[in-house]
């Protein structure tokens, strides 16, 4: 399968959900479902229905002004189901120490989180681009 799809995103402030200007990682599974859509659009034409996650694992802290990749790839084919892995890498970080607007391009990106899910595309949507 080289079905891929790649978003980057800013975390704003209107992300920041917690104290310390913590992101819900609610977010990062909109970001996740955001990807898999472009990839059903690019695989079948048809934007499809997220059906479930089967894991998710959250594995360091979003900040409001972080930058986030989100990657996904589709790794099955079924009849109609479409079973996709996800990652979320924050590759730049503010450096608020260095002055209110300062950031850096993180030399590693970190992984924030995880997932794998199914998505369904009807056999009657689906056409093959």
């Amino acid at each position: 399968m080289n079905e891929r799809a790649m978003i980057r995103l800013r975390m704003g402030q209107n992300d920041a959900h917690y104290a310390g200007n913590l992101v819900d990682g609610a977010r990062m599974l909109a970001l996740f479902g955001d990807v898999a859509t472009e990839l059903l659009i690019r695989h079948d034409g048809d934007e499809g229905l997220f059906v479930a996650y089967d894991n998710v694992e959250f594995a360091a802290p979003v900040y409001a002004g972080d930058y986030i990749e989100a990657t996904g790839e589709i790794v099955h084919v079924g009849n109609t189901s479409r079973k996709m892995t996800f990652a979320a890498h924050k590759v730049i970080a503010p450096v608020p120490e260095a002055g209110v607007t300062a950031a850096e391009v993180l030399a590693e990106p970190i992984l924030v989180c995880r997932a794998s899910g199914t998505c369904v595309v009807p056999k009657d949507r689906q056409r093959q681009l």
